[in-house]
């Protein structure tokens, strides 16, 4: 017998999972609510969403003052839909810039809101990068630390700030396997051949534009604080939960203060995990967005939940969940 989802928890995927033509099966089933959900998110941008995500490569798709726009409308897209074929999210919450959609979907902000500032944080954050990395042939970045604990990777970054290493801050706690450091790329240079000394296994550099989640992304934060002070925040309509601090986000007041803090601060997606988890209540997980990274995460967190895709409509059609629509 085929268990249905009565109540899952819909994960959305941050930044690096986009792809070309991302969103557009959702869009080619003709549904009202996803030809306004593209209209609204091609007003904020000023261009056709449907024929950027059309015709722009990966390359243009990485770019963070685009990327961000696109994947919270493919993020949307898919939780949409999964609501046109009767599923309806018990709990929420969101990888990095994943988190906006989760916002969204817990009612704390409206969808034009949404689309508005991860507009205009992707504007200030490519400002502060391309600032940080003027002039710079080895610029500052991202790497993952496979084979250490995150508490290990925690340590030891703390460590060696206090020994004089400057610029390398924990970014992403993604899992008990892989713990993301950002940085300067002195650095990252000198923090790898440290973290081999260690016993890490590997030391994977990202391809990402910048040292996101870090206090090296102050700049950003400081320009994205007048925007988001202008956006009105409610109360979550549903349990939600904070990339920061790993726990639920309980009112409109802590839900605007969190976003601030969000561009600087670590993600703690292994304590958000372990909390949606423990607290009950859901019978499974679904990735509502492009890629199958959190997928993978959520696997390596031992938990016994299930975690399905549901990022395209052959994902979402294949769910136990789904009969007919």
């Amino acid at each position: 017998m085929v268990k249905t989802l009565e109540s899952p928890a819909f994960l959305f995927p941050g930044q690096g999972s986009q792809y070309p033509k991302m969103a557009l099966d959702f869009l080619e089933k003709g549904d009202a609510a996803l030809t306004e959900l593209f209209a609204a998110a091609s007003s904020v941008m000023g261009q056709d969403m449907k024929v950027l995500l059309e015709q722009a490569d990966a390359q243009t798709l990485k770019r963070t003052d685009i990327a961000q726009v696109a994947l919270t409308l493919a993020n949307l897209a898919a939780a949409s839909f999964l609501r046109r074929c009767g599923i309806v999210p018990r709990v929420v919450a969101g990888f990095s810039l994943g988190e906006y959609a989760a916002l969204e979907s817990a009612g704390v902000i409206s969808t034009d809101d949404c689309f508005s500032l991860v507009k205009k944080r992707g504007q200030v954050m490519q400002d502060a990068v391309d600032s940080l990395n003027s002039g710079d042939s080895k610029p500052s970045g991202m790497a993952a630390v496979m084979g250490l604990s995150p508490d290990q990777v925690e340590a030891l970054v703390a460590q060696w700030t206090e020994a004089g290493l400057s610029g390398l801050y924990c970014a992403n706690f993604n899992s008990p396997l892989q713990t993301v450091v950002s940085g300067t790329a002195a650095a990252l240079q000198a923090a790898e051949e440290r973290f081999k000394e260690a016993g890490a296994k590997r030391v994977i550099p990202l391809k990402v534009a910048g040292p996101f989640h870090s206090p090296l992304m102050a700049q950003a934060a400081e320009l994205f604080g007048p925007a988001l002070a202008e956006v009105q925040f409610n109360d979550p309509l549903i349990p939600l939960y904070s990339n920061v601090s790993g726990k639920l986000i309980r009112s409109a007041s802590e839900a605007k203060a969190l976003a601030l803090k969000h561009i600087t601060a670590a993600v703690r997606w292994t304590a958000e995990e372990e909390a949606i988890a423990l607290a009950g209540g859901i019978d499974g997980v679904l990735e509502a967005g492009p890629g199958n990274v959190l997928r993978g995460m959520w696997k390596e967190s031992g938990t016994s939940i299930p975690c399905y895709a549901a990022g395209t409509v052959a994902d979402i059609e294949a769910l136990p969940a789904i009969i007919n629509y």
